[in-house]
Parts: structure tokens; C-alpha cells; sequence
């Protein structure tokens, strides 16, 4: 390679080691996949699991981990064409999933399919940009994936619906994307979190916001929902026993997806399901995300990115504190690393 093509990675070389940067190939993209130039790296909880064990049985070490990145296109495969050199882009790193390296977020640059990536607008923030991905790919996954909750699509002028989206959990990551799209897809939304993070939450389109401390918070959400069907409930963080309580007894739908694996003990006639954050990559949920809605939903303002940045540094050499940092508790807020 020449010095030019030289591109540096934080690999993880085992579980139980922190990263180590040194250099890995940089392949030109497949015919349906860009190269992206990172500006902005985004953690996740899976990160920092996957830093300290196996988790997923197909993951080779040395691996490079991490799903969410945004900065600019510097190539294009022969078959794409929503994008061109130079593109301000966000997109989901699926390397983990498919036990690929030059496909994970945690280097220079990252090989991304075609689908999973959209453009964003010249305002904002690469670092801004980079919190979407993964937090995105997984509540669409549960939200319209046809094993899961399969809701109507989210949509630039939706039509109001009745039913009600139930999402737990709602400052995480997963769960500030999952009441957008609820709402981009016409149903109203409830969310469980914490009293401090209501505003937010209803910033971003919950109707209601309930605090998942308090001791009757079942009988809360109940009261809530009192008269209005469910369309389905998003489990993302939080007592999910408690989430399955209401559930059972609520009207309309009864099916939980839910980002951890369910426990088989649950009330009877509840139908959960566990969600795999990059599965959009397959199917006609990534396309219709990517393509169809997200590019007009930011440039519009009507789709943001949220939970907000905490940038804690630059450098790839700042990813393994970054990693330390979500390890020991954010809350609100999603870790991000900015690249030169």
C-alpha cells in the first residue's frame, strides 16, 4: 500500500484485552458498498461486552469492533449511485456481524453497504450524526421487522393512528430512535425512563413520559393506557418483568421486542422477541430506513439525532477510554469520538 492508502485500526486482538492500534487493509469497496473516511465514532454497550468476552460465536479475533460511524465517502463501489466522493455521510458498520474487519467502525476507515448509509445535511454535526446507527438500526429492526412488531412505516406526512407504541427504556439510545419512528409512523407513544429525562423524550415526540422508579409504575402505565390500544411495546432497558406485566394486561397487541434475549418465564399470551441490532442489513427494513426515509427526515429537522453527543476525545487512541466511560455509566447521553 502506498502511504496514502495507509489506514489505522484499534483492533481488539482478544477478549479481556484492551485496543491496540496498528494497521489493517483498506480493500476497495464491493459493487454496493462505500469507504467512508471517519470523522466521528460512536460507542455501544456491545462494544465493551464484546472487548471483554467472546459473546458472539462466529466473531474471529482480531477483531475491529464498533457500528456507528459518519464522515465523508472516499469511494464508491461500481454499482452505487445515491453517492459520490466527498458525500457527507452516517452509516452502520455491520464488521461484528459479519466477521469482516475492514467493516467495523473502529479504524480510519470503514467499508459500509450501500443500504445502510445515508447522507447529512452540510449543518450537521459529523459527531452529532455518529449516535444514530446502531441505537437507529435496532429499534427500526424491532419496530418493522416482520418477526417482530411489524408497525405501519415511518413516513414524512403520517397519518395519526389510534394505538399506542409502548417503548421501555425510552433515553436510551435505542429507545430516543423508537419514539421517533412511532411517531414518524402516525401512533402516539409512551415512554418509560427516568422523571430527569422527560423533557427530552417529549422533545422528541412521546406524549407521555413515566418514571420507571416509581413503585407503581405498573399500575402508572396501566392507568396510562386506560381506554387505548397497544400496536406494540419496544423493551430497550429497564424491568422488563414489569413491561410484561403491563402488557399481559393491556389492550390490543401482545407482542414485546425486546434488545435482550426475553426470559421464558413470562405471563402467559405474550409473544417477545429478541432484536439483532444489524439484521436491517438484510431485508427490506435497511433500505426503507436508509433510502427512503432518513435523508428527507434530517434534512428536515424532523428526525434528529438523540440522545446527544458526549465527545470525550480524538484520536483512535481515545476509543479505549471511551470504552471505560460507557462501561461505567452514561445516561442520556451516547460516548463519541472524533477523528482528525
Amino acid at each position: 500500500m502506498s502511504e496514502a492508502m495507509i489506514n489505522q485500526a484499534a483492533w481488539q486482538h482478544a477478549p479481556g484485552h484492551p485496543l491496540r492500534i496498528c494497521v489493517s487493509d483498506l480493500p476497495p469497496p464491493a459493487a454496493d458498498e462505500i469507504r467512508i473516511r471517519n470523522a466521528a465514532i460512536a460507542i455501544n454497550p456491545i462494544d465493551w461486552i464484546l472487548q471483554e468476552i467472546a459473546l458472539l460465536p462466529w466473531l474471529e479475533y482480531p477483531a475491529i469492533l464498533g457500528s456507528d460511524v459518519a464522515g465523508e465517502v472516499a469511494a464508491v463501489g461500481s454499482a452505487v449511485e445515491r453517492f459520490k466522493v466527498g458525500d457527507r455521510v452516517v452509516g452502520q458498520a455491520v464488521g461484528t456481524t459479519v466477521n469482516e474487519p475492514a467493516q467495523g467502525a473502529f479504524q480510519e476507515h470503514t467499508i459500509v453497504l450501500e443500504h445502510m448509509a445515508a447522507p447529512i445535511p452540510d449543518d450537521m454535526a459529523f459527531a452529532d450524526a455518529a449516535v444514530l446507527p446502531l441505537g437507529l438500526g435496532t429499534a427500526a429492526s424491532g419496530l418493522y421487522g416482520r418477526t417482530q412488531l411489524a408497525l405501519a412505516p415511518p413516513l414524512h406526512s403520517p397519518t395519526t393512528r389510534p394505538e399506542i407504541v409502548l417503548v421501555w427504556g425510552g433515553s436510551s439510545s435505542v429507545g430516543c430512535n423508537a419514539i421517533q419512528f412511532a411517531v414518524a409512523s402516525g401512533y402516539g407513544c409512551i415512554a418509560i425512563a427516568s422523571a430527569r429525562n422527560a423533557g427530552l423524550l417529549k422533545a422528541l415526540g412521546a406524549g407521555e413520559v413515566l418514571d420507571h422508579a416509581s413503585p407503581t409504575i405498573v399500575e402508572d402505565v396501566l392507568e396510562a393506557l386506560r381506554g387505548r390500544r397497544l400496536a406494540g411495546t419496544l423493551h430497550a432497558t429497564g424491568g422488563i418483568d414489569d413491561c410484561f406485566a403491563v402488557v399481559a394486561r393491556s389492550d390490543g397487541s401482545r407482542r414485546v421486542a425486546a434488545t435482550l434475549t426475553p426470559p421464558e418465564e413470562r405471563p402467559m399470551g405474550i409473544e417477545a422477541t429478541h432484536i439483532f441490532g444489524s439484521s436491517l442489513k438484510d431485508g427490506e427494513v435497511g433500505p426503507m430506513i436508509y433510502r427512503d426515509f432518513l435523508p428527507q427526515a434530517l434534512a428536515s429537522r424532523t428526525f434528529v439525532s438523540a440522545p446527544p453527543a458526549k465527545v470525550v476525545g480524538q484520536g483512535l487512541a481515545m476509543l479505549q477510554p471511551a470504552l471505560e466511560a460507557l462501561r461505567a455509566g452514561v445516561s442520556a447521553a451516547k460516548v463519541v469520538v472524533t477523528l482528525p
